[in-house]
């Protein structure tokens, strides 16, 4: 079975126990799960036609449990001023949230 939902205007898919990154959110203290209800279509891999919403599927969600925390890939940025001696150079990491997909419910 599979799912595609939608979290911060990012489309994901995916399948039970997958495990991915997504963007830092405020968590609760001691929160181990989380649960994306903006489910945009879910489907199995036998051949049966997918549920699809519109926009979203009512009653269907993912439930993820909370991995850890990383640092995403180092962005670089540089502006430049050619003639005028202007060059500066500028860094930035986002913070991820790893979480591993335990259940699909449509």
């Amino acid at each position: 079975m599979y799912a595609i939902f939608q979290d911060s205007g990012t489309q994901i898919l995916v399948r039970k126990d997958d495990q991915f990154e997504i963007d830092i959110r405020p968590l609760t203290e001691g929160q181990k799960t989380i649960t994306f209800d903006k489910v945009l279509a879910v489907g199995t891999c036998d051949g049966t036609p997918a549920k699809i919403g519109v926009p979203f599927l009512s009653g269907a969600t993912v439930t993820a449990d909370i991995v850890g925390h990383e640092d995403g890939p180092k962005l670089r940025i540089g502006k430049y001023a050619r003639r005028k001696g202007y060059r500066r150079t500028l860094g930035h990491r986002s913070e991820l949230l790893v979480v591993k997909v335990t259940a699909i419910s449509a």
